[in-house]
């Protein structure tokens, strides 16, 4: 589970930026920034505020545990209908630029029937690579979860996760 100064320095490290920049649009001093992600101290709450502001993240992004998503089989009895479900696409650049997509995966499913390619997000070349008719096929016979996770030399990431 991530901490609130890893989740800030993990942020600002996306934006390749040094904590004496973060500081100075912040109007703290480097000093408090370095303690925020070396969990020595939290921001107060108007500053926290204003990271997620800066950052387009929501404030729950910053502050609380992130839920990670293990791949699990779940029986057909148990399983959520198809329609029900969603498919969830995170991409990080290394640049700093953040997309989410959230597919019904009864959209998924038309896509796929329809031939329809995944859209070129931002130059990153990670999605073409993924197989979605696969991925739908792995899904509906149980598999829910984080399914993807890519990391590529340039640093960018990609996620797949179905609930």
């Amino acid at each position: 589970m991530q901490t609130i100064g890893e989740k800030i320095s993990e942020l600002r490290k996306g934006k390749k930026m040094t904590q004496e920049q973060l500081a100075e649009i912040m109007h703290v001093s480097s000093q408090a920034v370095s303690k925020w992600e070396n969990d020595l101290s939290i921001p107060d709450l108007p500053i926290l505020v204003q990271l997620a502001d800066y950052f387009q993240v929501s404030l729950d992004e910053i502050v609380r545990p992130q839920k990670e998503q293990p791949v699990r089989y779940v029986d057909q009895v148990t399983k959520k209908p198809m329609e029900q479900m969603t498919l969830h696409i995170y991409v990080l650049s290394s640049d700093g630029d953040k997309v989410k997509i959230n597919l019904p995966m009864g959209l998924v499913k038309v896509a796929i029937e329809t031939g329809m390619k995944m859209p070129n997000m931002g130059g990153n070349e990670s999605l073409k690579e993924i197989d979605f008719e696969q991925i739908y096929a792995m899904v509906e016979s149980g598999l829910i979860g984080k399914i993807v996770e890519i990391e590529s030399s340039d640093g960018d990431t990609v996620e797949i996760v179905v609930d």
